[in-house]
């Protein structure tokens, strides 16, 4: 009898054992604005990350049917906010936060995490950071717990000043951008690494106009042309981007844009004709991309949600974190961090390598130009606009060394 029931008893266990191992859930806390005016793009995120869920836990989920959840919580795009909805994320058991749209906020979340760890390393947190770009995140501020699956603002500028310096055509440049940390970093970064690559190139006009506030940049556009210059960099976002260049199509100022964020949700249709053929960015990935391995993925998530995507760093993070779950054979964060320091990932489209000494990712990066849809290299328009990108150069990956000096947990 005593020996029946010790086997019924270790029979319950194992049965209680293996049903909570079977509803066993990977959370990852999106930490993005869902309000406000940056929601579209937030929501965006949250749709993305799901869909990416769904289609890994139709896969069969991680580590032999753990699935992934990913929880959405407010940024309100303030940098207290995240870090409310941070530990609120912690307080239900997450242990993995997913970020990119500020890297005011990424820093914030950093710090947080750095102390929380700290204090609690059995229930440290891992942050996923898909594009927050400041250069600092992954050199001074650099943290074990903090992992960029993009390309920062000097890398990129790297790889578009590489590509500059031998265009002939170009020799005078002027350089304007938003009035805070990112358009800084571009103009510091463009007027420092271009002269060193074509020193006869003359940087004729650096300035900076305040951040969502102006109206009208004819001004602007008129110092641009009255100081000869043949090309634009900057590195403006949004609204600011295509007043710019809506101002330069009415002045007739023929000149080529080099940007960061002309494919960014909405701009393409804002900007529209006026940015045929002389509007140019550096990404890491566009919609008529050759070869594009994230083709099928992006016409079925236009198909579902009617907006396409206009990156696919999401899809690289959590197809390097899984694949880090998996080698780890844990969900533990620690594990999955030294699983993914090093990683690198080829297979004919991506050439992806997760730097061990800044937790950098390093890939290569293509510089496109928006033109008309139906033009050979032009299958697909962005936003149903009759406009898409079209690739005029693809860049080897950025070699930008990094200054981190990373502690460790145990050091």
């Amino acid at each position: 009898m005593y020996t029946y029931l010790k086997q019924a008893i270790l029979m319950l266990c194992a049965a209680v054992l293996f049903a909570g191992s079977a509803h066993a859930q990977i959370k990852v806390a999106v930490i993005e604005p869902l309000t406000g005016p940056f929601a579209n793009v937030g929501d965006y995120v949250v749709k993305s990350l799901r869909e990416i869920a769904d289609e890994t836990n139709a896969a069969g989920g991680l580590l032999g049917g753990q699935k992934v959840e990913i929880q959405a919580f407010d940024s309100k795009g303030s940098p207290q906010e995240a870090l409310s909805a941070l530990q609120a994320a912690i307080d239900q058991g997450v242990r993995y936060v997913t970020q990119g749209t500020s890297s005011a906020i990424a820093g914030a979340l950093v710090d947080a995490l750095n102390k929380h760890n700290d204090r609690n390393p059995d229930k440290a947190v891992l942050f996923l950071d898909f594009a927050a770009m400041d250069p600092d995140l992954t050199n001074a501020k650099c943290s074990f717990w903090h992992f960029r699956f993009l390309p920062h603002t000097d890398m990129k500028m790297e790889s578009l000043t590489n590509y500059m310096a031998m265009d002939k055509s170009i020799s005078k440049v002027y350089i304007i951008g938003q009035d805070y940390a990112h358009g800084h970093q571009v103009a510091k970064a463009a007027s420092t690494m271009l002269p060193k690559k074509r020193p006869d190139i003359k940087i004729v006009g650096n300035e900076f106009h305040p951040l969502g506030k102006v109206k009208d940049f004819s001004p602007y556009i008129a110092k641009i042309k009255a100081s000869g210059a043949d090309t634009v960099v900057s590195g403006n976002l949004g609204n600011d981007l295509v007043l710019l260049v809506k101002a330069a199509r009415e002045a007739a100022l023929n000149v080529k844009f080099y940007t960061y964020f002309a494919g960014l949700l909405g701009t393409p249709t804002a900007m529209g004709e006026s940015g045929t053929d002389h509007v140019y960015q550096i990404t890491e990935w566009h919609m008529n991309a050759s070869p594009n391995k994230y083709e099928q993925f992006a016409l079925k998530f236009k198909k579902k949600h009617g907006i396409e995507p206009f990156t696919m760093q999401l899809n690289k993070q959590m197809q390097m974190f899984f694949k880090a779950v998996a080698d780890a054979k844990s969900a533990d964060p620690v594990k999955v961090a030294l699983a993914l320091e090093d990683m690198r990932i080829k297979d004919g489209t991506d050439d992806l390598w997760m730097r061990k000494a800044d937790h950098q990712l390093v890939e290569p990066l293509l510089i496109s130009v928006f033109t008309k849809a139906g033009a050979a290299g032009v299958k697909y328009d962005v936003e149903n606009t009759g406009f898409g990108f079209k690739t005029v150069a693809a860049i080897a990956k950025p070699d930008v060394p990094t200054s981190c000096a990373m502690k460790r947990p145990g050091m």
